[in-house]
């Protein structure tokens, strides 16, 4: 009975980590995401001011 009691336990522990890590993945992916679209339009703005200057 105690054997089982550990299994459990153990199994218990490693789905509870795999939860942990899937999420902190997602979070750390939408961060990353979100941090290239303002990059892309940091760029995107570079070029239109660039384009300005030099119709200027």
């Amino acid at each position: 009975m105690t054997s089982i009691m550990l299994v459990c336990a153990v199994l218990a522990s490693l789905a509870v980590g795999v939860l942990i890590a899937y999420g902190v993945c997602i979070a750390m992916f939408s961060a990353f995401q979100m941090h290239a679209r303002q990059i892309a339009g940091n760029a995107d703005r570079q070029v239109t001011a660039t384009v300005q200057v030099l119709k200027s």
